[in-house]
């Protein structure tokens, strides 16, 4: 699903009226409606219910009149408040406040309804509590700057309210005050607890951590057709979606006739001496998520522990390997000798890369290999910086996995850029160095040669503990070992599920108690919940004699 900027937005509306003859009134009595039908959905018939609209002079406001006309005939009780004067409205916004005022006027009293409009224009006037629900549709997604006066004492009544009151708080495109095209507030903002985002998601409806106070997002159609989203917009921003996930997972099945040699042969070097978790935990990840072998290479003293420690299905080989038990530049034949035949490798996890011997064994052998690769933790550390001659392709993809500190030392760029700037700084290098990079975090990001950047929506703080990463490494592995020929698929599928399973455990456990193992635990039970009875070996073919 793409994800616009505000001025993409605009463009799309416009193309919308202009080739289709769908006026903006229509679009804005529709995006109305989408919003009361959400708040029925989630909420219940809304007759009788104590609702607030707090609108803004623009076209939100405009929405927020037509949610309060809609809402109003549904039998609730609706109070409007227009923070500004009706005279001062413009288009299409005007056009529903002037309903919605006549109405006021003229039609003040049904038996079972209340409709109140008032025009707020003044830091001292009041404004009243004691709702059940709350519409906020005072900025959509043009606000640049921090609010203020009048407005600033909106977003706090609404904040008030909903803190003291327990009401619910809906928001129409984006909570009022952040702004549309970042992920960083910019100043006092409404916290929702759903938000309405109108034809696509916003950049701040989907990162953090704006995207904290957005509740939970529903993107609604208004009118606007999908491909004109898809193919007129021009944004290479997308949030990636549960359906395009089951899709993948339906296209990666194993057949009939599978045998453990078909479904993929992955060669993973990781571990050294006292870091032999790590490889414990991304080898037992590989086949978990399908890949019927694994291979683990690693530093000959601590092949023992790892035998120990691993799962009995699990392979293991030494490496020649440093006093400091970390994995030697004299291992490099034996290790290309190892990934000759395999379908992938990863390399990274627990492998150490303090010794320049290590680190100068990481480079060589991953320009020499003659596989799809996934590299992550100590392999990222022993390349960095990236070196300018060192590219993927298309025969044998490079998978990055790196947090914002170690795209930072890739880069040369300090952590704080990197954190500010993930979309961008993700999109530069997969496209400079035609590697696909997985930026890891809140809302992980992943970035193809191409140019196209996803967001991934899975996931918790619980996450953030010690190996939750080589557990993320293991599962791309053993995806892309499946379908070796779609790597950005199998990447992209990886991070979902992996965000799943940790909100799954989260779920369980609570996020503080959380350790990856868990992830690892719950990871089945993500993919039965996205691929369903077929990925049980139920399907609908069946055979009688």
């Amino acid at each position: 699903m793409k994800i616009l900027t505000a001025q993409q937005m605009r463009e799309i509306d416009r193309l919308t009226v202009e080739r289709y003859g769908i006026t903006y009134l229509t679009l804005m009595e529709n995006a109305g409606a989408r919003v009361v039908d959400a708040i029925i959905e989630h909420y219940g018939p809304v007759e009788g219910k104590q609702v607030a609209v707090f609108c803004g002079k623009g076209n939100n406001g405009g929405d927020g009149a037509v949610i309060a006309r809609l809402l109003w005939l549904k039998g609730a009780w609706v109070e409007t408040f227009l923070f500004g004067k009706v005279a001062d409205t413009k288009g299409e916004a005007r056009t529903n406040f002037e309903i919605l005022k006549q109405l006021y006027q003229q039609a003040r009293h049904p038996p079972s309804t209340e409709l109140v409009f008032e025009e707020i224009s003044s830091e001292t006037e009041e404004i009243g509590y004691g709702y059940d629900i709350v519409i906020d549709a005072l900025f959509g997604t043009g606000l640049t700057r921090s609010v203020e006066g009048i407005n600033e004492k909106a977003i706090l009544a609404i904040n008030i309210i909903k803190m003291h009151e327990g009401a619910r708080v809906i928001s129409v495109d984006i909570p009022s005050g952040l702004p549309s095209d970042s992920g960083h507030p910019i100043g006092l903002h409404v916290h929702a607890d759903i938000t309405v985002t109108l034809t696509a998601p916003k950049i701040g409806n989907v990162l953090p951590p704006a995207c904290f106070a957005i509740g939970q997002l529903i993107v609604a159609s208004i009118g606007t057709p999908q491909w004109l989203i898809e193919e007129g917009s021009g944004s290479h921003l997308q949030l990636v979606e549960e359906n395009q996930i089951a899709g993948w997972l339906r296209e990666s099945l194993r057949p009939p006739d599978a045998h453990k040699g078909s479904v993929g042969d992955v060669l993973l070097i990781a571990g050294s001496r006292g870091k032999t978790g790590a490889a414990a935990l991304t080898s037992e990840t590989v086949l978990r998520a399908g890949a019927g072998l694994v291979t683990v290479a690693t530093a000959k003293s601590a092949q023992a522990l790892l035998i120990s420690q691993a799962r009995p299905e699990v392979m293991t080989e030494s490496l020649d390997e440093l006093e400091s038990g970390a994995v030697s530049h004299a291992a490099i034949d034996r290790a290309l000798q190892l990934a000759g035949k395999r379908t992938v490798i990863a390399i990274g996890p627990g492998l150490s890369s303090s010794d320049e011997s290590t680190r100068r064994f990481v480079r060589e052998f991953v320009e020499r290999r003659s596989a799809p690769i996934v590299i992550d933790a100590d392999g990222l550390n022993s390349l960095a910086p990236w070196p300018e001659e060192l590219k993927g392709s298309d025969q044998w993809p490079i998978i990055i996995t790196p947090h914002p500190g170690e795209m930072a030392k890739l880069t040369g760029k300090t952590n704080s850029e990197v954190v500010t700037d993930r979309i961008g700084m993700a999109r530069e290098f997969a496209t400079k160095h035609h590697v696909i990079t997985v930026i890891k975090g809140s809302r992980t990001i992943i970035a193809a040669p191409e140019g196209e950047v996803y967001v991934n929506p899975t996931g918790n703080a619980g996450m953030a503990t010690a190996g939750s990463g080589d557990v993320l490494t293991g599962l791309i592995a053993g995806m892309l070992a499946q379908q070796p020929q779609e790597p950005l698929q199998a990447t992209t599928a990886s991070v979902y599920l992996h965000g799943l399973a940790g909100d799954l455990a989260a779920n369980k456990l609570g996020q503080r108690s959380l350790i990856a193992s868990d992830i690892i635990e719950n990871l089945s039970e993500a993919i039965l919940r996205i691929g369903g009875n077929e990925e049980r070996g139920q399907t609908s073919t069946t055979t009688t004699i």
